[in-house]
């Protein structure tokens, strides 16, 4: 007997047809569904396995496709260190430990402080230890010598990948400590730097002021060596990167003056993976020691600090340079005396002998509201100035020589 509706008519034979391409789809779906389940379950098991194995850099050719798809736009968060402008899905699970994955085959060599030869300390900072080194064995692309800052004990790699994701968009500039390779899989973390000759900019002021201070062009010599910090500056304004700990201490010399270089990114902020203007500001936090001798008024009264803040930390630094490395505010011993003498605009005295050009630039960065602080642009221009103005006037050792150059513009 034929099947037949309520009505007595017979089915159309078009319904089986649909009924069954219907079931036949739920079915391919239903398949298809769990197959992408296991995949993405042996996915996460074998990243885990390869992360806690530390077999990362050996996993390159399986699992380099399993990476996925770049996007254009800035990332958001600040964990992920890439290459510049190369920033990572960060909507799954997957996307997260992909870009884990990613981190660990972006990493330097695996320099152990057992393959360094520490020479001579420079410096010790809040977070780590800076050293004229080199290789117990080979080069490090190609440099016989380096400086090298092996971080302290309690520093987290974090923190860690963060400066090295910066002093990496930072490459390339005379006036910036350039990064060579890093190790930030193992304590200590590692970051190997260009050699420089004379350490810090402070020591070398101190440990050279007897000479310095009988050489009649040592304003002249102040000068190139401001307006080389300032070009630096200037570069990390370009690149969006508040360096936060701008001082003498963190400026290296390889020639004074014309080969000073800004160092020490470990407070440094990437504005470009911030996503408010009110991520700009740093709050203070009771375990994070920051420079307050270096710092502006506004961080102290509202918690901020921007570009602007640099600028009036390069003001502190030009004190610093004309005093030979005088600790700001000598005869305050409390960082709550530092603060209140800052908030109630309590400036620095003027260094004796500065010339009156930076000593007008000096204070123009300690203008207050911030707003009316010069740009670095802007400095760069009224140091090249001053130094044209340098270049105009020379000494004459006697008239004849005069009279020669006189004869020699005339005839030209």
């Amino acid at each position: 007997m034929r099947n037949t509706t309520s009505s007595g008519r017979p089915l159309d034979p078009l319904v089986y047809i649909l009924s069954g391409a219907l079931s036949f789809t739920i079915l391919v779906f239903t398949l298809l569904g769990v197959a992408c389940l296991r995949k993405y379950r042996s996915l996460v098991q074998t990243i885990r396995e390869l992360q806690s194995s530390k077999l990362l850099l050996n996993a390159v050719p399986q699992l380099e496709a399993l990476i996925l798809p770049m996007r254009t736009g800035p990332a958001a968060g600040e964990e992920v260190e890439l290459p510049p402008q190369i920033p990572l899905q960060q909507s799954s699970t997957v996307g997260f430990s992909s870009r884990r994955l990613w981190k660990g085959l972006q990493q330097g060599s695996h320099v152990a402080k057992s393959d360094l030869n520490l020479l001579q300390l420079i410096k010790a900072g809040k977070e780590g230890v800076f050293y004229k080194a080199r290789m117990t064995r080979g080069t490090c692309k190609g440099h016989t010598m380096f400086t090298c800052k092996i971080s302290k004990e309690g520093v987290r790699p974090k923190h860690v990948d963060t400066e090295v994701s910066i002093m990496r968009k930072l490459v390339h500039h005379k006036n910036i400590l350039q990064l060579l390779d890093w190790n930030t899989t193992e304590d200590p973390y590692i970051l190997i730097m260009e050699y420089v000759s004379y350490g810090t900019l402070r020591s070398f002021l101190q440990t050279n002021k007897a000479d310095l201070s009988a050489d009649p062009e040592l304003q002249s010599l102040i000068t190139i060596a401001s307006y080389h910090i300032a070009l630096a500056m200037q570069h990390l304004r370009s690149k969006m990167i508040v360096h936060c700990d701008l001082a003498l201490r963190n400026i290296m010399v390889n020639k004074f003056p014309w080969e000073v270089k800004v160092a020490e990114f470990g407070l440094a902020r990437d504005l470009t993976r911030v996503t408010s203007r009110r991520s700009i500001s740093r709050r203070r936090n009771p375990q994070q020691r920051v420079p307050l001798r270096w710092y502006p008024p506004e961080y102290f009264k509202n918690n901020y600090y921007s570009f602007k803040g640099d600028v009036w930390a390069f003001g502190i630094v030009l004190w610093e340079m004309q005093t030979f490395g005088t600790l700001p505010y000598p005869n305050l011993e409390t960082s709550e005396a530092v603060m209140y003498h800052i908030c109630i605009g309590h400036k620095n005295t003027n260094p004796e002998g500065c010339r009156p050009e930076i000593l007008h630039i000096m204070r123009d960065c300690w203008l207050e509201p911030c707003t009316l602080r010069p740009s670095f642009t802007d400095i760069v221009r009224m140091l090249e100035n001053i130094m044209e103005s340098d270049a105009d006037y020379v000494d004459v050792e006697s008239p004849q020589l005069l009279a020669k150059e006189e004869a020699e513009y005339h005839e030209a």
